[in-house]
């Protein structure tokens, strides 16, 4: 954990609603000028820091004089927009006594998604560090829906790591890290100081009824720390009440538990289609064609494709699923869902006869594929 942090020179911070806000009543100023304080500090150690921040939501209901979180789509949206005023005002404010400034960037999956928009987000947000300007990122809850928001803030801190090939990503809550099991109803209970990012045994704890990683949005973290780890970026999640833990982290103290990336990361396309958070649809293949793509790195042939789900075009990015249901690879396809229902099983060397064109002899070729651990 030490050199995770310490050695880091691109670092992601995301910060809960429970540590900016005052119990959910709007924007704890206190707690604002906390953070921009210890991010002011990890500056001057000449490292480069993204922010993640909850709490526009919580702000926009404080300013409109809601006492309840309202169910409406469009109501929480107008609380969104008007919180967003607050939130931006009171970290320029409170990065400004150190000197710094700031940006909002608000993002969509729609945003991560397009390869174009992708791009230009990773340009400005890399533009703005360079010119030592504190990126403040959210969802932009004003205009998503379901079928377009990313979710969370621990999904968006790491897709936001992957964005700018981030050295570590830090998780701030309310909680000391993850345990083997809630320790307030299993005395057994142990602290998990370091684990390997993406390890099957941490996203099966949060399976379990009671689990510690089930409560509290811990299974949000476990899985944006094996998302990040696409990009080699590993993942602190430590408590964010604890005096000075940014600087300390920085400084090489043990805090938190750390989940470790391994060392190989992606090449920038392929993190661009692993980080896709929606599918366009699904291919389902058989065992060749797993063997094929995890195997031997090859393309994925219509071949070897038993069925075809969902509505998608050419170009988009679709799920590759073994024949039992896990999802293996996700990729760019080369035909759309109509046309790959009807070559599918097929040799490539039928393609034209079937649709009387043929674009590619692959669904999908092995340059626009990635596998998924």
């Amino acid at each position: 954990m030490i050199s995770t942090v310490a050695a880091a020179r691109r670092i992601v911070v995301k910060v809960g609603s429970s540590l900016v806000t005052d119990e959910g009543r709007g924007l704890d100023h206190a707690a604002v000028a906390r953070w921009a304080d210890e991010i002011a500090q990890l500056r001057r150690g000449g490292r480069e820091v993204v922010l993640v921040s909850s709490g526009a939501i919580a702000e926009g209901l404080r300013r409109l004089g809601w006492r309840t979180r309202p169910r409406a789509i469009h109501e929480l949206q107008a609380a969104a927009a008007v919180g967003q005023m607050g939130l931006v005002q009171a970290y320029e404010t409170a990065f400004a006594q150190f000197g710094l400034h700031t940006a909002q960037i608000l993002l969509t999956h729609e945003d991560l998604a397009d390869r174009r928009r992708y791009l230009n987000a990773r340009t400005t947000l890399r533009t703005l560090l360079g010119l030592s300007v504190i990126p403040v990122v959210n969802e932009n809850d004003t205009v998503t829906t379901d079928e377009i928001r990313v979710g969370d803030n621990d999904t968006l801190g790491a897709l936001v790591a992957n964005l700018i090939e981030a050295d570590v990503l830090i998780l701030l809550t309310d909680q000391q890290g993850l345990y083997t099991a809630d320790p307030r109803r299993d005395p057994r209970a142990t602290f998990i100081h370091e684990a390997r990012a993406g390890d099957p045994a941490l996203e099966a704890m949060a399976g379990g009824a009671g689990s510690a990683l089930a409560r509290g949005g811990m299974l949000t973290k476990v899985l944006a720390a094996k998302r990040a780890a696409r990009s080699g970026a590993s993942t602190i999640i430590a408590c964010g009440r604890e005096d000075g833990v940014l600087t300390r982290l920085a400084a090489g103290e043990a805090i938190g538990t750390a989940l470790i990336a391994p060392p190989v990361s992606l090449a920038a396309r392929k993190q661009w289609l692993a980080d896709h958070v929606q599918l366009a649809g699904r291919l389902r293949l058989d065992d060749g064609a797993v063997r094929a793509l995890a195997r031997d790195g090859k393309s994925l042939l219509p071949i070897g494709v038993v069925a075809v789900e969902g509505t998608f075009e050419r170009g988009e990015v679709v799920g590759c699923l073994a024949p039992d249901g896990r999802e293996i690879a996700r990729g760019l396809v080369n035909y759309g869902a109509a046309d790959a229902a009807r070559i599918l099983r097929r040799p490539s060397a039928e393609i034209e006869a079937v649709l009387g064109y043929v674009d590619e002899a692959e669904l999908i070729h092995r340059d626009n594929l990635v596998l998924l651990g």
